[in-house]
């Protein structure tokens, strides 16, 4: 169990050191144990060069945060009736029908996009040169000049990179998940997700748009040496990765509202309405879910499949992470754990166990989602 006294110094002292060290530029820490703080702070800057402190109301690009939203949207309207999800996805989008290495037509189901089992895959998780890349696909992050049906059209000309359901692979699956939501209700991607989970939440600062620019945190991307200090995003900004491709970023794209929403990577919001979010899922769903529900959601959906990305000891749900084994994973939260992060910085994880849900925002990649301190702000939280 947690020690409350000695977690929360040792978060202190994590926010300290990384600040000190400039491998953060700001950050939004929020944990609740058995629904109440535990530890909530705000440090650093939301913009260096403004100068503008970071608050608890600042805003974040949640980037792939927004994954687990949408799939909880499409777990909802599968209790509503208007999809299964062992439709294929041909019954929304008739003409989304990549083909396999072999050149052998695919069947793709709701359930394969929400496992990230259907074989598709991102541009940044590609070497250079990039396929995806060459064909004009956008990853969701950047502003690509076309819309989400020139995007999947696109997308279903590459080949897949394994039959659906055979392997893992993180990739672009929930931009196509949003487009079969919008084909099954006739509504737009946000009105489904106000509809379905942030109006019923209210999460009234989280959505696909960013309205007020001063409180939109500014995204740094790692120093480019111990000695530096992380490099302020311009738009475009591309960064290479040691161990994939290129990422493509347009900062601008929160603000444009003829960027398509990306299912995938789209939604802005805040520590709170986050944790909003993860508390309803924690203690049950209710009033956007089912208990059973919930459980499909966070419980591992692949077992017999290895989580390239997340290393060992993970499993993956239909749309967040589930931590299998602790030992192999070297992790301090409970077996049956579940999270995900952002690439723009931000991380959650919830341990149902040590009745934990915890939300780490950051405005400096890849440092915030997956670097040290992602890895560091977990051992700090468990400290005793």
């Amino acid at each position: 169990m947690t020690n409350s006294a000695a977690a929360r110094s040792a978060i202190d002292a994590l926010l300290d050191h990384v600040l000190a060290e400039r491998r953060l530029v700001g950050a939004a820490i929020l944990i609740f144990r058995d629904g109440r703080p535990f530890y909530e702070k705000a440090m650093g800057l939301a913009d260096r060069e403004e100068n503008r402190p970071m608050t608890m109301d600042t805003v974040f690009r949640l980037a792939s945060m927004t994954k687990p939203i949408v799939s909880v949207a499409t777990l909802a309207l599968a209790e509503a009736g208007l999809l299964t999800l062992d439709d294929p996805v041909t019954r929304f989008l008739p003409d989304f029908r990549p083909k396999t290495p072999d050149g052998i037509e695919a069947e793709i189901r709701i359930r394969h996009l929400l496992s990230h089992t259907a074989g598709l895959s991102y541009g940044f998780l590609q070497p250079e040169p990039s396929a995806y890349v060459a064909a004009g696909i956008s990853d969701g992050i950047d502003r690509p000049g076309i819309d989400l049906a020139e995007n999947l059209r696109r997308l279903a000309g590459q080949p897949l990179r394994f039959v659906p359901g055979s392997s893992w692979h993180y990739s672009l699956a929930t931009d196509v998940l949003g487009a079969v939501l919008q084909a099954a209700t006739g509504q737009t991607l946000p009105e489904i997700v106000a509809d379905r989970v942030t109006r019923p939440l209210g999460m009234s600062e989280t959505g696909f748009l960013a309205t007020e620019e001063t409180r939109l945190a500014t995204p740094y991307a790692d120093r480019p040496a111990p000695d530096a200090k992380p490099v302020r995003m311009t738009d475009p900004f591309t960064l290479a990765q040691e161990e994939s491709g290129v990422a493509h970023f347009s900062p601008g794209r929160a603000y444009d509202e003829t960027a398509y929403p990306s299912g995938g990577a789209g939604m802005i919001g805040t520590a709170a309405n986050y944790m909003r979010f993860l508390e309803a899922l924690r203690l049950g769903g209710a009033p956007i879910l089912s208990q059973q529900s919930v459980a499909a959601l966070t419980a591992d959906a692949v077992p017999a499949l290895d989580i390239d990305l997340s290393g060992p000891g993970w499993g993956f749900g239909l749309g967040v992470s589930h931590l299998r084994n602790p030992v192999a994973a070297t992790a301090p939260m409970a077996a049956g754990s579940w999270g995900w992060g952002g690439v723009y910085g931000t991380s959650f994880w919830v341990d149902p166990e040590a009745g934990l849900s915890a939300v780490a925002l950051t405005n400096t990649t890849l440092e915030g989602c997956n670097g040290d301190f992602s890895r560091e702000i977990l051992g700090a939280a468990y400290a005793t």
